[in-house]
């Protein structure tokens, strides 16, 4: 009996076994995908992960469907790091799988229908639904479910089809179809026997009267003598400016003939440029201090403030691991980046820079895919956001993490709840290979580490070109409305600024981290608010399409014209997001091009590249925008950057507020003066003494990392304690109060540690569930892995309690 173990793409904790014949035994491989029968009748693609011939005890093995692929796609350090992160952040080994692997390769059963061939049907004896999917069968041989939908123009088809299966009309098949079609162009060529000279006269003389297709084929050949390569039709179109018709009918009359060629999706044409890269005093010193800490230290960290030039030493890095035949992974924190990074690292290493991101489709990500794990030229630099770091890589010799301090590096939902950061370091472990880290204001946890020499650090203190830093001035918001001084929400000192900049022709970026218009809606008269009736949150206005919508389940209304309270029509809206900055600036400078890059601007695969090009092109004078400013965009001609309140960021319920704040507040600054002149930075606040505002002003890190430091030794925090939040859901309110009782009480009798909770969030609930939060504090001297096994077992003890099995649970280990 020979056996193969597999992962499923499902939610499970453990691998499954299928038995397999001899031959398969041989020709599988780990890492190949297989498809496999589960459950009653679906078909899915598992991974294989290991050979043997022990027969399971609790089950009966299936046998496999079929093999998938010819060569494993997967490597087994690859699935040695699922492991480690399914085990590290206690999701289950599915999800991992699942959330790694491009879907276009994890192929799913479609069920598709067809007609019962050898019972006869009386028609009369169907109902009106009935006899509509029988008619559709008799016109095609089968259907999908999609299909069906479609016919009866329902939802809910699955009683109809159920009662036409017992009624022995219907059969069920499970089909499995391959998602992702290689791009094929349709390039074309004259007929051979037109080739010479004799034919070419022939062919002129047999066109005499056909003038378009005359043309056409005198076009080709003038396109054929200037470009010397393959014709695309496409391009054949363009220059004669004629319909795809009428080459059609030169096809047909067997003068042209059609072929393909398989092409990637995403091509670079450019050529990299042969000038080598010149490193400033300072950069060439850090670049000697990062090699130095290599030879000791595996994980190093850059900390250079904004606008030192991090991305040339990265670039100069990358060029070490390029002459040994090594991949590079460049990992950023937002898509927004990678535009303009691509760009640069292209101009300098041509077309060996693959892209990785959520914005790709699927087809170009199965591309990139093949492209790492066939090592081929056109992926030895990888740059991606936190997914790429799941790609197949062969030789992966460093793995540059820019901005490591963004909290988007985190997967919030779904499972695997991962840190980019933090999985990177251990792949790079897998691969021997080396890990820098780089930030103007790196995270608490990752200073401390280099602190106490557990990373090396190097630091970089001086601007790129002996630029100077931006001076900051703080406006006191309270002051200025007292003294009527506010036009809108911009105080006199901004608008100021702002003339000025505009009158020497420079650019300015204004930060507000808002989306929408406002973010509440107000009656005068009785003081109702509208809220989202599926989360326990208030409606954001957004005034460009005059509706109100929820940022946490995507609930939309029309924009209410009175009180739904009281039908009052004294409404009025509270606070402000990035909409009504750029509708005040437009009615304060009426001549100028204002631009707005948040979510809702940016939401095509090119959102970010219109608005960075236009505003690199100077096409935008004033760029409003949320938290996707703030991280390593260049711009040379910025002098001015504002910060319409810094208050939003400080109060936040979060233990990492003001670290986050004066991390935002310091990169958004550093956008400004990147060339020779000193830029300047602008900050409206209520609160011009508080202490995390002050440090911004004085750019002084080092405080503030001692006064959290502090803080969080006090309080039993990172990096002195690891958490781990424990979420339930639940749509019965009482139901989920007693579970999560139940939990804690279980959790707190078990764990020699602080567990607190069950506690409700400050949103207590998101699409119709209430959300209960508990938090486990584990100190540093207590074995970790342990202490997850425990609280995995009590997790498993609670799903096995009947009245608690509906409640969702997930665990997000480290979700800071």
């Amino acid at each position: 009996m020979f056996f193969v173990e597999v992962i499923l793409p499902l939610a499970l904790a453990k691998t499954f076994t299928y038995q397999v014949s001899e031959t398969e035994y041989h020709f599988i491989k780990k890492g190949m995908r297989l498809a496999v029968p589960f459950g009653k009748s679906k078909i899915y693609t598992a991974i294989a992960v290991e050979l043997h011939q022990n027969n399971p005890v609790l089950y009966q093995a299936k046998e496999i469907h079929q093999i998938l692929d010819h060569e494993p796609i997967v490597t087994s350090i690859q699935i040695d790091h699922w492991f480690w992160i399914a085990t590290y952040y206690m999701c289950s080994i599915g999800e991992v799988y699942r959330g790694a692997m491009p879907s276009a390769l994890l192929l799913e059963s479609e069920t598709v229908v067809t007609a019962q061939s050898s019972s006869v049907v009386d028609e009369i004896q169907l109902s009106d639904e009935e006899y509509l999917v029988y008619q559709a069968l008799q016109q095609q041989s089968s259907l999908k479910i999609d299909d069906i939908i479609a016919v009866l123009n329902k939802k809910n088809v699955f009683p109809i089809i159920h009662k036409m299966i017992d009624k022995n009309i219907l059969v069920l098949q499970e089909e499995i179809s391959e998602s992702y079609k290689p791009k094929l162009v349709r390039y074309i060529r004259l007929h051979s026997q037109y080739n010479s000279q004799d034919g070419l006269a022939a062919l002129l003389e047999q066109l005499k009267n056909a003038n378009k297709q005359k043309e056409i084929v005198l076009q080709y050949f003038q396109l054929n003598a200037s470009d010397k390569k393959p014709i695309p039709v496409k391009k054949l179109i363009e220059s004669a400016k004629v319909t795809s018709a009428t080459i059609k009918t030169l096809i047909d009359k067997g003068i042209f003939e059609e072929y393909f060629v398989q092409q990637d999706r995403v091509l670079y044409s450019g050529e990299a440029s042969s000038k080598v890269l010149r490193l400033s005093t300072s950069q060439q010193k850090a670049f000697d201090a990062i090699q130095n800490q290599f030879s000791q230290k595996e994980v190093c960290l850059l900390h250079g403030v904004t606008a030192s030039g991090k991305t040339e030493i990265y670039i100069k890095w990358i060029e070490e691991f390029l002459v040994k035949g090594k991949q590079v992974l460049y990992l950023l924190p937002e898509i927004a980046l990678t535009t303009q990074l691509v760009g640069r690292l292209r101009l300098h290493f041509g077309d060996k820079v693959a892209v990785f991101h959520s914005k790709y489709n699927n087809n170009e990500r199965v591309e990139v895919w093949q492209q790492v794990l066939n090592n081929s030229e056109k992926a030895q630099i990888v740059i991606g956001a936190r997914s790429a770091l799941f790609l197949p890589f062969q030789e992966l010799g460093g793995i540059i993490i820019d901005e490591e301090h963004e909290q988007t590096f985190k997967q919030t939902d779904p499972a695997p709840r991962y840190h980019a950061r933090d999985a990177a370091i251990v792949l790079a472990n897998f691969h021997k290979s080396k890990v820098l880290l780089g930030s103007a204001t790196p995270s608490l946890e990752t200073y401390f580490n280099a602190q106490s020499a557990k990373y090396g650090l190097v630091t970089l203190k001086e601007r790129f070109g002996n630029g100077q830093m931006p001076v900051v001035e703080l406006v006191d918001l309270k002051d200025n409305y007292f003294r009527k001084r506010m036009k809108g929400h911009f105080s006199d000192t901004l608008i100021g600024e702002i003339s000025n900049a505009l009158s020497l022709g420079e650019q300015v970026i204004l930060f507000q981290n808002r989306r929408g218009f406002s973010p509440v809606i107000e009656c005068m008269t009785c003081g109702h608010i509208p809220q989202c009736p599926q989360c326990d949150v208030s409606l954001t206005y957004h005034k460009f399409k005059n509706q109100l919508r929820c940022h946490y389940c995507g609930y939309v209304m029309g924009k209410p014209t009175n009180c739904y309270s009281c039908s009052s029509i004294d409404l009025t809206t509270k606070g402000f997001g990035t909409e009504q900055i750029e509708l005040e600036l437009l009615s304060l400078f009426p001549n100028v091009k204002c631009g707005r890059m948040d979510q809702d601007t940016t939401r095509g695969k090119y959102g970010f590249e219109k608005i960075i090009d236009s505003f690199k092109n100077q096409e935008i004078d004033i760029l409003v925008g949320t938290q996707m400013l703030a991280k390593g965009l260049d711009f040379d001609n910025v002098s001015l950057v504002g910060i319409m309140n810094a208050d939003t960021m400080l109060y936040h319920p979060d233990f990492r507020a003001f670290e986050r704040s004066f991390q935002m507040m310091t990169q958004v600054a550093g956008r400004s003066g990147r060339a020779e002149k000193q830029g300047k930075v602008i900050i409206q606040t209520y609160n011009p003494l508080h202490n995390t505002i002050q440090q911004v002003t004085r750019n002084d890190f080092e405080g503030m990392y001692k006064e959290q430091l502090y803080d969080r030794q006090i309080y039993k925090y990172p990096p002195y304690y690891r958490l781990i939040k424990v979420t339930l859901k639940h749509r019965d309110f009482d139901k989920l109060k007693e579970g999560a009782m139940w939990l804690y009480q279980v959790m707190s009798q078990s764990l020699v540690m602080p567990v607190l909770g069950p506690e409700e969030p400050a949103i207590n609930r998101i699409r119709n569930e209430y959300i209960r939060t508990i938090m486990i504090k584990i100190p540093q001297d207590k074995p970790i892995g342990s202490t997850k096994k425990t609280i995995q077992k009590i997790l498993n003890s609670f799903e096995a309690v009947a009245q608690y099995r509906a409640i969702k649970v997930g665990v997000n280990v480290d979700f800071y």
